[in-house]
């Protein structure tokens, strides 16, 4: 009998486990979409606010602000995914934009800087990747002193104050046009848009994807598989590099200067989005659609928290809450494995 019971409730077990799958699933996809609409929702309560906070103007701020923690977010998405962690992209943003200052400033062409910008922060991600899988060192450590480093030889490169380049088309990325109407759309958005398309594509329909998140659900077992772990490492981290530099030019368009001093906490936003939109620390669970739904979080509760008046420290709070907040759901989405 006892045979029997088992071989009666193995498919019963097997359907429960799947529809709890399947439930965990559709809440990973539609909860950061929730999170989205309930944030918008509760700043469009207040009467004052609403109809600026609503307007078209405001929504391309929103997104303009968004652009750069969300092309940031593609990267560390990869990073996360794989089960490791980046803490140095604050720095290298600070980093690229001011290259791309001193490349302007040194006269060479927006096409040029725009290439050694975003090469440069594949350097940096080149360095973090070789060290984190060369020496098997903890990324958390690795990346925490790069933090470190990038924004030190920001401030060597800029002499330690803000670096302003003549006029160029690098400075029309991030160009907003018309601040009362939602279109047109600045140019960075879109190129945010486009990269973002591109990399869902990678991470869920190549065999480079399937990889990532195999080496983030059981590094040992990915091993044993085959996969290349280490190498992939350092292409992970390189890639997102990439999308750091990138994330600088952006930044340097919209200040249109290079600021040794921009961006510094920015890592805690990247890692929020990413994990808000679904995505685990204990690596193996992601998605970059969720990853740029949590940026647009980020950017409406700094957007709505300016527009309601409340302090930086007041906003910083409420951020702080978020990541935690974030973290806290993380553990309920994703319970540790036995």
């Amino acid at each position: 009998m006892p045979a029997n019971q088992t071989m009666q409730s193995n498919p019963i077990q097997r359907l429960v486990r799947w529809r709890g799958i399947r439930a965990r699933t559709i809440l990973d996809m539609v909860g950061p979409f929730f999170g989205l609409l309930l944030v918008i929702a509760l700043f469009s309560i207040d009467p004052a606010i609403r109809e600026s906070f609503l307007s078209g103007g405001n929504m391309k701020l929103i997104l303009t602000q968004a652009a750069v923690v969300a092309t940031s977010a593609l990267g560390m998405t990869m990073i996360i995914v794989s089960g490791g962690i980046d803490l140095s992209v604050g720095s290298v943003i600070a980093l690229t934009s001011v290259v791309t200052a001193k490349l302007l400033v040194g006269g060479y062409s927006a096409t040029t800087a725009v290439v050694v910008t975003a090469l440069t922060g594949g350097m940096v991600g080149l360095v973090n990747g070789t060290i984190i899988a060369g020496f098997r060192m903890m990324p958390f450590i690795v990346t925490l002193g790069m933090m470190g480093i990038a924004r030190g030889a920001a401030k060597w490169l800029a002499n330690n104050q803000a670096v302003y380049a003549p006029d160029s088309a690098v400075n029309q990325l991030m160009a907003k046009g018309s601040v009362n109407q939602f279109f047109p759309l600045p140019i960075g958005v879109w190129v945010m848009v486009i990269l973002a398309a591109v990399m869902s594509v990678v991470m869920t329909r190549t065999v480079f994807g399937r990889h990532l998140f195999a080496i983030g659900s059981n590094e040992a077992t990915a091993r044993l598989c085959g996969i290349r772990v280490q190498p992939y490492k350092v292409v992970i981290y390189s890639a997102a590099g990439l999308f750091f530099g990138l994330s600088g030019l952006m930044q340097f368009s919209r200040l249109t200067m290079g600021d040794p001093t921009v961006a510094k906490g920015l890592e805690l936003d990247v890692i929020a989005a990413v994990v808000i939109g679904g995505a685990s620390l204990g690596g193996g669970t992601g998605s970059i659609l969720g990853s740029i739904i949590g940026a647009l979080i980020m950017a409406v509760l700094r957007n709505g928290a300016s527009q309601m008046g409340w302090g930086n420290y007041t906003q910083e709070i409420i951020i702080g809450g978020v990541i935690i907040l974030a973290v806290g759901l993380d553990k309920l989405r994703h319970p540790k494995k036995e």
